[in-house]
C-alpha cells in the first residue's frame, strides 16, 4: 500500500474531515501508543498503520477498502 492508497482510504472509510482528524490524534495501542500520523511519520509502512487503525476503531473487515471494489486488501504483515 502507497501513502496515496492510505490517504484515499482515510478519506473513504472514515471521511475526509473525521478521518484526518483521527489520524492525527487518536492513539492507537495497536501502534506502540502512537497516533497514525506519528507512525506514518516514523515510518511504519502504511499498509500495517491502516491495519491497526482500522482495528482500533473495530471497522469490520469489508468495509475497510472503500467504495472500489476492485480494490484488493493488502495483507497483514
Amino acid at each position: 500500500m502507497r501513502f496515496r492508497e492510505f490517504w484515499q482510504l482515510v478519506d473513504e472509510v472514515l471521511g475526509s474531515a473525521h478521518g484526518r482528524e483521527l489520524v492525527r490524534t487518536f492513539v492507537v495501542g495497536g501502534l506502540g501508543d502512537r497516533t497514525a500520523q506519528q507512525a506514518l511519520d516514523d515510518g511504519d509502512e502504511p499498509r500495517t498503520v491502516w491495519h491497526a487503525l482500522c482495528d482500533a476503531l473495530e471497522i469490520p473487515e469489508p468495509q475497510r477498502w472503500g467504495t472500489d471494489e476492485h480494490r484488493q486488501a493488502p495483507p497483514r504483515r
